[in-house]
């Protein structure tokens, strides 16, 4: 792909195997390599690097994880849509061996250049901090799975569920200087899963000093690369989006710089929308 293409597709007709392949290669850029598996019952996947951290994220569907320490089940979502994640953290030179063991057993798997001495880490539910953000129709729900504070190297993880219509991201925010600690530089992956076959959201992708701008439609099972510039969302009317933000970069930190010809609606804000939160840590909705 070039290095003006953002959107990546994933193989909906794949029934298992990796359904969505984007090596840092094939991305054009620095940090990320972005992977999704698809794995049925008694099938295996493992997951190795000398030179890389990954991050796993289950998003659906249960399997057992062997990281060192004896297999373990993990997963008691059905989907995004159905509770909070389990998630692994390989650092590099750990392996992990992943054997799906219900259908519908989906992870994300991300992976970052490092070569830092630490030790590899099961996230679960009960881990995970959440919180409603932002106010009035932009209102959204973040679940943190491995924020700054998390023990890694470069990478970051991040679940938000944005309700129908609801704006997220917004007011628009870009990292792509690095200045501490008012901003640092990012790659950005936001993936994303919806519910009902026909639905979208809109990703408006514009240049901090508007040299460029287009706007992007993502799909059940697309990804959108975020290389620089201010990044909002809309979720389409109907339909609840999620996405799941990988972020890598020159530092570990979440720091960016807002819209400031937008930052004002944020004064106007009073209460968050209704239709929060979208997933419980039960998994009941």
């Amino acid at each position: 792909m070039s290095s003006n293409e953002v959107v990546v597709h994933s193989d909906p007709t794949r029934d298992s195997g990796v359904i969505l392949d984007l090596s840092r290669e094939r991305a054009n850029w620095q940090w990320m390599s972005f992977f999704v598996h698809r794995i049925t019952p008694g099938e295996s996947v493992e997951l190795f690097s000398t030179t890389e951290e990954i991050a796993i994220v289950l998003l659906g569907g249960k399997c057992t994880a062997d990281w060192g320490r004896g297999e373990q089940e993990i997963g008691e979502r059905a989907n995004v849509f159905d509770g909070y994640p389990y998630a692994l953290y390989l650092p590099a030179g750990h392996r992990a061996t992943l054997r799906g063991t219900t259908a519908g057993c989906e992870f994300a798997e991300c992976r970052v250049p490092s070569t830092a001495k630490l030790e590899p880490r099961l996230v679960t539910p009960a881990d995970v901090r959440d919180s409603l953000r932002g106010g009035a129709n932009a209102s959204r729900q973040i679940v943190e799975v491995m924020p700054p504070d998390f023990p890694a190297d470069r990478l970051i993880a991040v679940e938000v569920y944005t309700p129908a219509g609801n704006w997220s991201s917004y007011p628009g925010h870009k990292h792509e200087v690095h200045n501490p600690p008012a901003e640092v530089d990012l790659d950005e992956i936001y993936y994303y899963r919806f519910e009902h076959p026909n639905a979208f959201a809109l990703q408006r992708l514009y240049a901090s000093d508007n040299s460029w701008e287009r706007v992007v439609t993502a799909h059940d099972g697309d990804a959108v690369l975020i290389r620089e510039g201010y990044h909002p969302v809309v979720a389409g009317h109907g339909y609840n989006a999620y996405y799941l933000n990988f972020l890598a970069g020159s530092a570990r930190s979440l720091a960016n710089t807002t819209d400031p010809a937008h930052a004002w609606v944020t004064s106007t804000w009073k209460e968050v929308s209704s239709g929060l939160p979208i997933v419980k840590r039960s998994g009941n909705r």
